[in-house]
């Protein structure tokens, strides 16, 4: 990007923020990070529902990768995690998981070049959407008595629990809600700006007028970005992963027998 006078402005927090699709007929909140997510959530209904359709003995490579996906998230996560409860949540865990791998990559596919996840309130929403998964497995399972689970854990001498309930209050209801947006977001924005430094870097260089160097370093900007486009790739899933666990391992807290 070039100011008025030529110079070269570095991309910063205003390239993340969104006017609506159609300005003046939609409102501000339908923008691109919006309609991303109800791509994301429209794809992931219909390949899974596509998947599981006129499934074959001798899997074709479609089948095979939707097989992998749902075999990774149900042994190496919900059964791993939840063990003999992980059915009841196989569908949100494997859902959530794809959502998130669909929405991440986004950021690398040049149709929508943005992950939607860079947008904090989307994570943060995620993060609500999960935080009600777990809490109300809790209330599901123990009724009211969930509450004294969750904030006094069993063993902790009667003189400590005026400080220990305000901080498994906070750990339980609060913290665990808000690191789990933030750590999505955080690599997710991160990542993109890196990337846009380098490829609106690394444009306004190789066009500069009259400097061989500059033109050189920016087409090695260019092409160390594509580097870093294959590395949010494995960002984008491995984040997507984090995220199923750790909502996993918060359910499994919230139904286990002992705090």
């Amino acid at each position: 990007m070039e100011t008025d006078g030529g110079g070269y402005t570095p991309p910063g927090v205003e390239d993340f923020l969104w006017d609506s699709v159609l300005p003046g007929v939609l409102p501000d909140w339908m923008n691109k990070p919006f309609f991303q997510a109800v791509i994301g959530a429209a794809l992931v209904i219909i390949l899974w529902w596509i998947a599981s359709r006129r499934l074959k003995t001798q899997p074709s490579k479609a089948q095979f990768a939707a097989e992998y996906i749902y075999e990774f998230i149900r042994n190496g996560v919900a059964r791993d995690i939840l063990h003999e409860d992980f059915r009841r949540f196989l569908p949100y865990l494997l859902g959530l998981f794809s959502f998130l791998l669909i929405n991440n990559w986004f950021g690398e596919f040049f149709l929508f070049m943005y992950p939607t996840f860079s947008n904090v309130g989307y994570a943060y929403g995620l993060a609500i959407l999960s935080w009600l998964v777990y809490v109300g497995a809790g209330f599901k399972k123990w009724g009211p008595g969930f509450l004294k689970k969750a904030l006094i854990p069993e063993g902790v001498p009667a003189p400590l629990l005026i400080m220990v309930i305000p901080l498994e209050f906070l750990a339980t209801f609060i913290t665990r809600p808000v690191t789990l947006a933030l750590r999505l977001f955080a690599n997710l924005f991160a990542g993109h700006l890196v990337v846009m430094v380098f490829v609106v870097g690394g444009g306004f260089l190789l066009t500069y007028a009259d400097n061989t160097f500059y033109n050189v370093a920016g087409g090695v900007s260019l092409a160390f970005s594509l580097i870093i486009l294959l590395l949010e790739l494995f960002i984008g899933a491995l984040q997507a992963y984090i995220f199923t666990v750790l909502t996993a391992q918060y359910v499994s807290t919230s139904i286990a027998e002992a705090h």
